[in-house]
């Protein structure tokens, strides 16, 4: 995806930080529309889809979990949190909720910039390959390699674009265990343990979507001592 082209979604109560986050960001090529609360944002999609969401959590009314967890029952847009609350556990507590990133708020305006483009470049290119497509079987789930896509039997499994990138790296490798700290570099993160935190979130989170127990996963497993393995069929 080139990142210019992208239209996000602006969600957040404060009318002075809509604003200057709409200026920043068309300036620099995007197409911005913007939202005042999730019920304001809720009528917004439904009529327009976007390529990615940055969503406030601490809003009245529903906050922006409460929203974030609600969208991903039917919708894999990225959705990047801001929050003025930047300790671990509430990062952890918004990854959970099924968000991609989280920036505590105040933030420099160049790093939610650096942010977006990372996980625009992060999405799969979704054009129809001329050629069959390559398919990984993990029991009754599919994972086509081409489009990066999860599908178990007729149904398109939906996938967070940090799921998304996830499945793509162990894709390229089956069967080889991938260590917490070279996933957190493959996903293009700072290193340190709450980034190796935030891959454990998100291999749980994976593993509700492949595995028929996620508690004793067969298919994403976990190696002692060396990280995570895709061990397909």
């Amino acid at each position: 995806m080139n990142e210019a082209d992208a239209h996000l979604l602006i969600v957040d109560d404060d009318e002075r930080i809509r604003t200057l986050l709409q200026k920043f960001l068309m300036r620099h090529g995007f197409l911005v529309t913007s939202a005042r609360d999730a019920a304001h944002a809720r009528r917004i999609l439904a009529g327009l889809d976007f390529d990615l969401i940055v969503l406030d959590v601490m809003m009245p009314g529903e906050d922006g979990l409460s929203l974030t967890r609600s969208l991903r029952e039917d919708m894999q847009t990225p959705i990047l949190l801001l929050t003025a609350k930047g300790e671990t556990g509430n990062r952890i507590e918004g990854l959970e909720a099924g968000a991609d990133d989280y920036l505590a708020k105040p933030f420099e305006p160049k790093e939610l910039l650096l942010r977006i483009n990372a996980i625009l470049r992060r999405m799969p290119d979704t054009r129809v390959a001329d050629t069959a497509p390559k398919v990984l079987s993990m029991g009754p789930i599919r994972y086509d390699i081409e489009r990066g896509e999860l599908w178990q039997g007729d149904d398109l499994v939906r996938l967070t674009a940090t799921e998304i990138q996830l499945m793509r790296i162990f894709a390229a490798q089956p069967g080889a265990a991938l260590s917490r700290s070279k996933l957190v570099e493959e996903l293009g993160r700072d290193r340190g343990q709450a980034q190796e935190r935030a891959v454990d979130v998100q291999i749980t989170r994976l593993r509700r979507k492949i595995e028929d127990n996620p508690k004793q996963p067969r298919y994403l497993q976990t190696v002692r001592g060396a990280g995570y393995m895709l061990a397909p069929d």
